[in-house]
């Protein structure tokens, strides 16, 4: 059993709070470049990052697991690191080293796929995120799987595109698209029969998490499977056809579309002994999708037909419940996390945020785990949030969360408590500047709720984030400067940023320091700053406390 080394100088406190503040970055640059973190009123965080011990911390690239120090970080990969106090090759990195060491496609489950098709002259249905942003895909994922696909002689292939405008621009759809046609032009002009058969944007089809809203997972079923849906002659009239219609409609939100050959007949269905491939290597927008291919006596919505399909995923989105079962990649294997150190040692633990980062807190935390390590320790409470776009309620459940907190806190139950606010970064990808300044500013307010029975209960609290968003909301330029459009206004930007976020300690009784003199300091030394304060020694292999106990 996983055990932990007592301090030889006892523990600091008897209850942390640990607040990620998820999507708030740290930039110098100003409002004028887009940071609506330094243009909300809040008191009481800036406060904290002025008057207590803060320090800068790397939440991106391969400080967080990721290919390169251009990659962006984004929620997973930072609970994952937060919750294991180490740095492990995440899913984008293992997708590209398996293609291009070819083992993806040596593989059984490729060669089952492949082979499927070409005994029973079917489709092979590639469905995934359509973009380059590397948090859930990369469209050249997609050009891989097809290139080998149609080497090895596959010559029927239906994609199905999920719009993206969030972890890349807002209106880059067309970019990514009209390249890619003329990759497809390519092959088509070599006799294969490739063509996008359905699509629409992330959020508004397919790509729900977290059982939030499996109306979402319906929508992308009837237009993927079924090709029932608006019918277009092309993935580009339908794009083009929807923005002329709302101008305002950003990627991610345009709706459903089915391509139709000349009689409007869809030219896509998913049907008996097809191959289905769903691309994203990220797990938390794919689980749900998965499951409506894989599991026949499904409840959480109605279909029409179960056809019977060899289906993978390009990972294992759930490894407890072996979700799917077909996958091309092994995802990384997270071991020692925090959480099961914890319960190993019977320090009981709270987790708690909103539908829309629970898993966060959960599952990523806990190493890409379902469940629990011990009930009897831990407490995961779960509040549900509105099925609505994010800029229109830009306080999203804060304060029910808060009122959670309280309780909890002021239970002195749980030595190590753990929540996600989410506004940073859900208002964040709306694109919304002023949304997101009301977002954050209400989350100011919780925050004094929250320092003041952290006075009332002498709880440390430590605050900081998994990535930055809100921090930068205009595309820059390589220079640094604001992008506008024709109109004169700022290009909005949905994506995550590259910049660090903060993190900063508030003890009550103000002994406790932070080491400043520690270098490259990232969301891996996070972990063993926790067990620090309550009294345990680093464990081998993770990164070192922030705490400086000199």
């Amino acid at each position: 059993m996983l055990t932990l080394k007592k301090h030889p100088q006892g523990p600091l406190t008897k209850q942390v709070l640990l607040i990620v503040l998820d999507g708030v970055g740290y930039t110098e640059k100003g409002f004028e470049n887009g940071n609506a973190v330094a243009k909300a009123n809040m008191p009481v965080l800036k406060g904290l990052w002025k008057n207590h011990p803060t320090v800068l911390l790397k939440a991106h690239g391969t400080a967080v697991g990721m290919p390169s120090d251009e990659d962006m970080g984004n929620s997973e990969v930072g609970h994952n690191v937060l919750g294991s106090g180490r740095i492990f090759d995440q899913g984008a990195k293992l997708v590209s080293q398996s293609i291009e060491n070819g083992s993806l496609f040596r593989g059984p489950i490729w060669q089952k796929l492949v082979t499927n098709c070409k005994n029973n002259q079917s489709t092979f249905h590639l469905i995934g995120l359509f973009s380059d942003g590397n948090v859930h895909s990369h469209i050249d994922h997609l050009k891989a799987l097809i290139n080998q696909s149609i080497k090895e002689n596959v010559t029927k292939i239906r994609l199905h595109i999920l719009l993206d405008g969030r972890d890349v621009p807002e209106k880059s759809a067309l970019d990514y698209l009209i390249p890619f046609e003329s990759f497809l032009d390519s092959h088509r002009s070599s006799g294969i029969d490739i063509q996008i058969a359905s699509g629409g944007g992330r959020m508004e089809l397919t790509m729900d998490r977290y059982d939030a809203d499996w109306s979402m997972v319906e929508r992308g079923w009837n237009h993927h499977v079924e090709g029932e849906g608006s019918i277009f002659p092309s993935a580009k009239d339908a794009i083009e056809t929807f923005r002329n219609e709302n101008p305002s409609v950003i990627d991610q939100y345009l709706p459903g579309f089915v391509i139709g050959d000349k009689n409007g007949n869809p030219i896509g269905k998913i049907l008996d002994n097809d191959s289905v491939v769903f691309f994203n290597f990220r797990g938390d927008r794919a689980i749900e999708i998965s499951r409506a291919f894989t599991e026949e006596n499904l409840t959480n919505f109605q279909r029409k037909r179960f056809p019977k399909v060899e289906f993978a995923g390009m990972m294992q989105y759930d490894g407890d419940l072996f979700i799917p079962k077909q996958y091309l990649v092994a995802p990384p294997t997270i071991d020692r996390t925090m959480g099961e150190y914890f319960a190993n040692e019977g320090v009981a633990q709270y987790a708690l945020s909103e539908t829309q980062k629970y898993g966060h807190v959960t599952f990523f935390w806990n190493g890409n785990r379902s469940g629990y390590f011990n009930q009897n320790l831990e407490t995961y409470e779960e509040v549900k949030s509105d099925i609505i776009p994010f800029d229109q309620k830009p306080e999203m459940k804060a304060k029910e969360i808060t009122d959670n907190l309280v309780l909890a806190l002021t239970s002195h139950k749980f030595p190590f408590l753990r929540v996600n606010f989410a506004n940073g970064d859900m208002v964040g990808h709306t694109g919304n500047m002023d949304a997101t300044i009301k977002g954050l500013e209400y989350l100011d307010l919780c925050l004094d709720r929250i320092k003041k029975i952290c006075d009332d209960t002498n709880t440390v609290l430590c605050i900081t984030a998994d990535h930055g968003n809100a921090d930068e909301m205009y595309q820059l330029d390589k220079k640094g400067k604001t992008q506008t459009a024709k109109d004169g206004k700022p290009v909005p930007k949905t994506s995550h940023t590259l910049n660090p976020v903060q993190f900063v300690l508030y003890d009550p009784k103000g002994k406790i320091q932070l080491n400043t003199s520690l270098e490259e300091k990232g969301l891996a030394n996070v972990a063993a700053t926790m067990m620090d304060l309550l009294g345990f020694q680093t464990p081998e292999g993770y990164h070192p406390s922030l705490i400086n106990r000199n």
